[in-house]
């Protein structure tokens, strides 16, 4: 478990907001202004389809505030594994600084664990020594399939479990953070992702051992602006047993 803040500041809570312009619509205008937008807020990242991971390298300062990701198999998963690996490796190439892995979900659901994980294994070797997020996508698992797909991700050397692609509705729920902190115990990051629009929510999320979000460019900057207007300009944190 990771050690719970008593409080964010602003830069702090920028600092654990990933913004992203992963959708199919998404333009080359679009990553352009993803990447202002990172580098001024202080957002700890930005991520971009495949093809425009190498346009955001060339618009991000290595070794800044902001690391610049894009997305493995995505958004389904139902890639062959040797396709994920050749894009892993294609990415961590392309001068990723991390990487997120959208989980096979079909395996998991057909109880084919072993393939999941050896999955798993494989595009983490392949992107060595670039870190990755691997997307369980919440929406389409029942609970128990949610520890399973958890337990996978925190027993298999990734560096998060991140709970949806952004694509499926918002299933993030506090209940279900909760269940995944208890199951991963500290081995791996929590990335809680997709209809986060609240400081209570960020606040209950952080202290249940959430150290990364995935939100909306536009909510992430009026999050980060309210967070700049509370008293002392502090968001209070309370650990959750």
């Amino acid at each position: 478990m990771p050690a719970i803040p008593s409080s964010l500041g602003a830069a702090d809570l920028a600092q654990m907001i990933d913004i992203s312009a992963v959708q199919a619509f998404h333009t080359e205008a679009d990553v352009r202004s993803l990447a202002d937008l990172a580098v001024a807020q202080g957002f700890v990242a930005a991520h971009a389809l495949p093809n425009f991971v190498p346009l955001l390298r060339s618009l991000i300062p290595e070794g800044g505030r902001t690391l610049v990701g894009g997305p493995i198999g995505f958004p389904a998963g139902g890639h062959m594994t040797a396709i994920k690996v050749t894009e892993a490796k294609a990415l961590r190439e392309a001068g990723a600084d991390e990487l997120d892995l959208m989980m096979n979900v079909g395996r998991l659901k057909s109880g084919d664990l072993a393939y999941v994980r050896d999955e798993v294994a494989a595009v983490i070797e392949a992107a060595a020594p670039v870190p990755i997020k691997v997307i369980i996508e919440l929406h389409h698992l029942t609970d128990a399939e949610m520890e399973t797909a958890a337990e996978i991700v925190a027993a298999s050397g990734a560096a998060f479990v991140k709970t949806g692609t952004g694509w499926t509705p918002a299933a993030a729920t506090l209940p279900r953070i909760r269940r995944i902190a208890a199951v991963v115990a500290g081995r791996a990051g929590i990335k809680a992702s997709g209809g986060i629009r609240d400081l209570d929510t960020v606040a209950a999320m952080v202290g249940m051992g959430v150290t990364r979000f995935g939100i909306n460019t536009t909510s992430a900057t009026e999050l980060v602006e309210r967070v700049r207007a509370l008293p002392g300009g502090r968001l209070p944190i309370q650990a959750q047993g």
